[in-house]
């Protein structure tokens, strides 16, 4: 078939395009913003990729089936020819995994809140380790894996499950196409407040997901999460808990976290089964690693206990954009970290704490996503970053698209954050927070740990930070 990906430089539908590709398919696509690394990807696979939306260019291809990505609606000029045409199928991204990539798999799907990229890179690290030949979608840049998107030949395929919607004409949640024989439940807490009303609105669409795991299929729940077990008993499957507390399955014990990495051992049914030593932060990256642990173990038809070869996470890398080191030297160390709720903000600034304990923690915190540009997490916000230093506010996301009552007020934060940090300022433009950055930096007498959460681009000031750091902290 002629497969054609409207809106392609996304990065799931970037990586669908490329396996569609190695499936056989003729792909083509379009998308108004191309930008490295996903446009160099794509540039580099011989695929017909067109800048912008044109309905004119897009009847003389006449595709056989065209894939609707989940930024695109009503007015797009592709989409309302394509509304008139009645011989060319149009599908969600989702649904198009569905039927081309996990029919005949064994899919394994990572959801949750946080932590959904990281448990799903780790689980097909593993599984690859351990010969299984797996597939898997990335939802970022997996520094371990050759690239983000694998086909395979085995039967497991390792996919993130998130709860968003799938199209402007498709409103249930991606993870409802992708029929899990094996599911990861990480954690939930409330978040997409643009298209979920609260907790229970989210709560719903993990029920929902919870419905279509078989009787021989597995549900991997944190067992100490309170909004998950309130979706339980799910006696149509089985039904295993991951965590900290006695009443898990699969327990995490004697965690440990310092400058060079956490180490850590699980315990299956209150028996030692492994130790992990790694190089990565925070005990929210156990949790990830004790999920695919036990996912993988699964997926390659051994029982919980069954001695696995762990030792590649000995030296595991992660996923770029979590916990990245842009710059390190003997005063400063630079770090990028996709963080945008309160949850991760604050397990965040407990890891890097323990990995830098001798740093000034300057935390950068740009409210970007559709709920944290909101006065939803304000409190939430404001007591997750009290465990920094110094905190500097970005701007807040499209600011003017919301009234002033319904989006967060980093002035409000600034005052709040008085009384618990040395030093707190909020900007209305990103640029004024890097010269300020440069200011304090420049004048810093201590080793500074300078950190930015955003799941944007931050304006670039990390980089830009890098760059200043290195051309010898020159006056801005």
């Amino acid at each position: 078939m002629h497969l054609y990906f409207m809106g392609i430089c996304g990065t799931a539908m970037g990586h669908a395009a490329l396996l569609m590709k190695e499936l056989g398919h003729q792909v083509s696509g379009s998308d108004m913003n191309m930008y490295p690394p996903m446009s160099e990807v794509l540039a580099g696979s011989g695929m017909k990729v067109m800048r912008g939306f044109d309905a004119e260019r897009l009847a003389a291809l006449r595709p056989d089936k065209v894939i609707i990505g989940n930024t695109l609606s009503r007015g797009n000029p592709e989409v309302e020819w394509l509304l008139d045409q009645k011989e060319i199928d149009f599908v969600s991204l989702p649904q198009l995994f569905h039927e081309q990539l996990l029919g005949e798999r064994m899919p394994v799907v990572i959801t949750g809140t946080h932590g959904k990229t990281t448990t799903a890179t780790i689980t097909a690290f593993l599984l690859e380790r351990l010969g299984a030949d797996p597939g898997w979608l990335i939802g970022g840049v997996p520094v371990d894996l050759p690239r983000g998107a694998e086909l395979g030949r085995g039967a497991p395929f390792v996919i993130e499950g998130d709860e968003y919607d799938s199209a402007f004409f498709d409103k249930r949640s991606k993870f409802i196409h992708y029929r899990p024989k094996i599911a990861v439940l990480n954690n939930l807490e409330f978040d997409h407040a643009d298209i979920f009303r609260d907790l229970e609105d989210v709560q719903r669409s993990f029920r929902h997901f919870l419905r279509i795991i078989p009787s021989s299929g597995y549900a991997l729940i944190n067992g100490d999460d309170q909004n998950l077990e309130a979706l339980l008993p799910a006696d149509w499957t089985r039904v295993l808990r991951v965590g900290c507390g006695s009443g898990n399955d699969l327990r995490i014990v004697a965690f440990r976290d310092g400058e060079q990495g956490a180490s850590f051992e699980l315990h299956w049914k209150a028996v030692f089964w492994q130790r992990i030593d790694w190089p990565l932060h925070g005990l929210f990256n156990a949790r990830n690693a004790a999920m695919a642990v036990l996912a993988s173990t699964l997926a390659m038809g051994l029982k919980p206990g069954d001695t696995v070869d762990l030792s590649g996470l000995s030296d595991f890398s992660g996923v770029k954009r979590r916990q990245d080191v842009l710059h390190a030297d003997a005063l400063r160390v630079v770090i990028e970290d996709f963080a945008h709720h309160p949850t991760a903000v604050k397990a965040a600034i407990e890891a890097l704490r323990a990995a830098y304990p001798r740093h000034k923690m300057m935390v950068c915190f740009e409210p970007r996503s559709n709920t944290s540009a909101t006065a939803h997490f304000q409190k939430e916000f404001t007591d997750a970053l009290q465990g920094a230093d110094e905190v500097y506010l970005g701007a807040v996301y499209r600011a003017e698209n919301r009234a002033p009552e319904l989006r967060l007020d980093t002035a409000a934060m600034v005052r709040d954050l008085g009384q618990s940090v040395d030093y707190a300022e909020c900007f209305a433009e990103n640029t004024a927070l890097f010269d300020a950055l440069c200011r304090r930096v420049r004048g810093a007498d201590a080793p500074c740990l300078l950190v930015f959460l955003t799941n944007g681009a931050f304006d670039a000031v990390p980089q830009k930070i890098v760059s200043w750091i290195a051309g010898g902290l020159r006056e801005s």
